[in-house]
């Protein structure tokens, strides 16, 4: 791993950072126009760059200790540099004389666990493009635009969520935000609460999962319905004429929607624990995008004396999972459900509260 004055010779004229989140509550919501609940996690991505003196633009990521050179002409193939490429031509689009720059991307977020590393790229990314240009890019205008460069340059074709908690959320409190409106407001955590992330073990690829399936399963139930959005469905009932697996698809969504707006009346710890619990099977059961592996994990989390509840967090098909413990128990709730399922072969890792393993190397992008 290579600093940018080892890397370029110089030291870089702008550096910034964002955050990797944890949804709580709101699991495939936000491209349905619903709600959803994240908060900032402590890992972060930094981006710093300075102007190049040759006419392309060089990405070193400490992630590969390699370098990556592109033009806004000649797109990089590498997809990790796609994330970044996006950011700059959708600069240009908007009429930003964009140079050729030397970029260096370090991160801890960790990658492919539903922690939105690749949100945390394109807003650090954004930020620092903002100040070394002097954009006038409010946070929102930042959440927006990495929102598109992933569905544009990545192929994820992602809802708002990951950029806009990254963009405005921090640690210390939840964001609870409307996707349509994106009308928010931070709300403190349960009282006497704190969290907990565990990595399942098992890697997920959200553009070679069933991410955009389930995607298009949710428009083709507006369809049937006549409404925009599943959100625009108030009575669970009206889902009853759809057909297998739409009406589930719908359901999970028309749910948890409900979750979301019950935890944002500050629910105290068990009740918020038990709408976790409820996210799970709604996203296990009607969504279908757990694994058996995540199953197990979200199982032994939900049994153990210090956790109200627990719940898969990302899109699913893998990754981490998220639970609300007692304050203070966390990390020893965490050590002793992560001994347990390693002892029966998972390779599971706490992530949140942070240890020294799961910041120890980078993992950005």
């Amino acid at each position: 791993m290579k600093s940018f004055l080892q890397v370029y010779g110089c030291e870089p004229r702008v550096v910034a950072d964002a955050p990797g989140r944890v949804n709580l509550l709101g699991e495939h919501t936000d491209y349905n126009d619903g709600f959803v609940l994240p908060t900032a996690i402590g890992q972060r991505t930094r981006v710093a760059l300075a102007a190049a003196d040759s006419e392309r633009f060089t990405l070193y990521s400490t992630r590969i200790d390699r370098s990556v050179s592109f033009t806004l002409d000649d797109p990089p193939s590498e997809h990790h540099a796609s994330y970044v490429f996006g950011c700059l031509k959708l600069l240009q689009a908007a009429g930003v004389t964009v140079p050729a720059l030397n970029l260096h991307v370090d991160s801890d977020v960790p990658m492919g666990v539903g922690l939105s590393s690749s949100a945390a790229l394109e807003v650090a990314c954004l930020r620092a493009l903002r100040t070394f240009l002097s954009l006038d890019l409010d946070d929102v205008a930042i959440a927006r635009l990495g929102q598109r460069a992933e569905i544009e340059f990545a192929g994820v074709n992602c809802g708002i969520m990951d950029q806009m908690a990254a963009s405005l959320a921090d640690e210390g409190s939840m964001l609870f935000l409307d996707t349509r409106t994106l009308q928010r407001r931070l709300l403190p955590f349960p009282p006497g609460a704190e969290l907990l992330v565990v990595d399942s073990g098992v890697p997920r690829s959200l553009a070679e999962s069933g991410y955009n399936q389930r995607r298009a399963e949710c428009e083709e139930a507006c369809r049937l319905l006549g409404v925009t959005a599943l959100r625009d469905v108030a009575d669970p009932a009206a889902l009853d004429g759809l057909p297998e697996p739409l009406r589930r698809r719908a359901r999970h969504v028309v749910s948890e929607n409900a979750r979301v707006l019950e935890a944002a009346r500050e629910v105290d710890a068990c009740r918020f624990g038990m709408l976790m619990d409820a996210s799970h099977a709604s996203l296990r059961d009607d969504y279908e995008v757990s694994v058996p592996e995540l199953d197990r994990l979200v199982a032994a989390l939900q049994r153990h004396r210090s956790v109200h509840g627990a719940r898969l967090t990302g899109a699913g098909f893998g990754g981490a999972c998220v639970a609300l413990c007692h304050r203070g128990q966390a990390a020893v709730a965490g050590r002793e459900v992560v001994d347990g399922c390693r002892r029966s072969g998972l390779a599971a890792a706490m992530l949140v509260p942070a240890t020294a393993a799961s910041t120890g190397g980078p993992a950005a992008q």
